[in-house]
C-alpha cells in the first residue's frame, strides 16, 4: 500500500476517471476521491491549474507528486504499486503491446465515442440530431470492428492476460454497447469480452452505473 494518501480528482461518471477508478480497484489501492468537473466545477480555479493546466479530469496527487492523463496514471500505478502485476507486463515486448491499445484508445476510439456519447447521453431528447448521431455510429462501427474481429482470436485485448489496455478500451465499448437509439452491427467477439469484463469489481462498481 502507499505510503502517502492517494487523491483523485475527477466526476465518477466521466470514463476517464472510470478506467482510473477501476485500475486501483483491480490493484486493491485505498484512494480518495474528489469531485470535480462538469456540475462540479473546480477545475477552472487557480489551485487546480496549478495541479493540472488542462483544466480536465482526473488528476491524481500523491503527496507532493501530481499526474493527470489518464492512461499516465493507470500506468504510474502499476509501476509505483504494483510491480509485477500482469496489468502492465514487465518484458518490454509485453509492456508496449499493451502500451500501443492504450495509444489506441486515444488516436482511434476517444474521436468516435464521444460524437456518439455526447449526441444521446448529454444531450436532451428534443435537441438531439439523430441522423448525424447515426452517422457518427457508423463510423464508431467501422473503429470497433477492429476490436472485435481480434477478440475472435484470444480472449482479451492482448492475449489470453486481463491487462490495461482492457480497462481502457473496455471502459469505452461499456458506452458504444450501452447506448440506446442508434443501430449498430452485431458484434458477437466484444459482446463476449464486455460481459466477461462485467464480472471485474472495478467495472461492476465504476464503469457499469446508468450513463450519464
Amino acid at each position: 500500500m502507499p505510503e502517502t494518501k492517494l487523491t483523485i480528482w475527477g466526476r465518477a461518471n466521466s470514463v476517464n476517471v472510470q478506467k482510473v477508478l477501476w485500475c486501483l480497484t483491480e490493484l486493491g489501492l485505498a484512494y480518495e476521491r474528489i469531485d470535480a468537473g462538469m456540475q462540479y466545477g473546480k477545475t477552472r480555479e487557480a489551485d487546480y491549474l496549478a495541479m493540472n493546466p488542462n483544466a480536465r479530469i482526473p488528476t491524481l496527487v500523491e503527496g507532493d507528486f501530481v499526474l493527470w492523463e489518464s492512461n499516465s496514471i493507470m500506468r504510474y500505478l502499476c509501476l509505483a504499486h504494483g510491480r509485477g502485476t500482469p496489468l502492465y507486463p514487465e518484458a518490454p515486448k509485453s509492456r508496449t503491446s499493451v502500451d500501443r491499445w492504450l495509444d489506441w484508445t486515444l488516436s482511434a476510439v476517444q474521436p468516435v465515442d464521444r460524437p456518439v456519447f455526447w449526441g444521446i447521453v448529454r444531450t436532451a431528447p428534443t435537441e438531439r440530431d439523430m441522423i448525424q448521431v447515426q452517422r457518427d455510429a457508423d463510423a464508431a462501427a467501422e473503429v470497433w470492428a477492429i476490436a472485435d474481429r481480434l477478440l475472435s482470436t484470444r480472449r482479451f485485448m492482448e492475449g489470453e492476460q486481463f491487462t490495461l489496455a482492457d480497462i481502457a478500451i473496455g471502459s469505452y465499448a461499456r458506452r458504444w454497447l450501452g447506448v440506446e437509439g442508434i443501430s449498430r452491427p452485431a458484434q458477437p467477439n466484444l459482446t463476449r469480452w464486455l460481459a466477461e469484463l462485467g464480472k471485474r469489481d472495478g467495472f461492476a462498481q465504476f464503469v457499469a452505473p446508468p450513463m450519464s
